[in-house]
C-alpha cells in the first residue's frame, strides 16, 4: 500500500495540470515498513521529452532527488507521471520501460479534467495494482 498525505497528493495533481499537455513526473522518496510504503517527499522532475504521450526523467535532477533521499535515511519507493488524455493505467511503453520490479508506478489520470491516481508494480511486463491511501482526504479510490 502507498501511503501519501492529501498535500501531497494534490501537489502532483496541480503539477500534472500545470504541465498538460506534456506528461509530468518525478520521484517519490519515503519509507517502507513492511506492505506499507509511506511517502515522505515527492520530487518533481522535468519531462526532458517534454512529450504528451510519454516522458523520461532529468539525469541530474533523478541524482539529485536520489541524493536527498539518502541524505534523510529515505528510500526510493518509485516513480510518478501523468496521463493527461487517457486512464490511470499503464501503455505498453510504462511496462516496457519498467525495469525495477520493486518500485511502485503512479500514474495520475487527467482524462476529462477528473484526476484519478492509481499505483502499480509491473513485473516483467505483469502489472498488478497497488491501493493507494490519502492520509487526511479518504482513499483515492474514492476520486475516480
Amino acid at each position: 500500500m502507498i501511503i501519501l498525505n492529501q498535500g501531497q497528493y494534490q501537489e502532483i495533481v496541480d503539477y500534472a495540470r500545470k504541465f498538460a499537455p506534456i506528461e509530468a513526473c518525478g520521484l517519490l522518496g519515503g519509507r517502507i515498513n513492511g506492505e506499507e510504503r509511506t511517502v515522505e517527499k515527492v520530487y518533481f522532475l522535468t519531462n526532458v521529452d517534454n512529450s504528451p504521450e510519454h516522458f523520461s526523467l532529468d539525469a541530474k535532477e533523478q541524482f539529485a532527488a536520489v541524493k536527498d533521499m539518502r541524505q534523510n535515511s529515505w528510500v526510493l519507493i518509485g516513480n510518478y507521471h501523468s496521463h493527461p488524455a487517457s486512464p490511470a493505467r499503464p501503455s505498453a511503453e510504462d511496462k516496457r520501460l519498467a525495469f525495477d520490479p520493486l518500485a511502485s508506478y503512479l500514474i495520475l489520470s487527467l482524462l476529462d479534467n477528473v484526476p484519478v491516481l492509481k499505483a502499480f508494480t509491473i513485473v516483467q511486463g505483469t502489472v498488478s495494482e497497488e491501493k493507494i491511501e490519502i492520509m487526511g482526504g479518504g482513499n483515492s479510490d474514492d476520486r475516480g
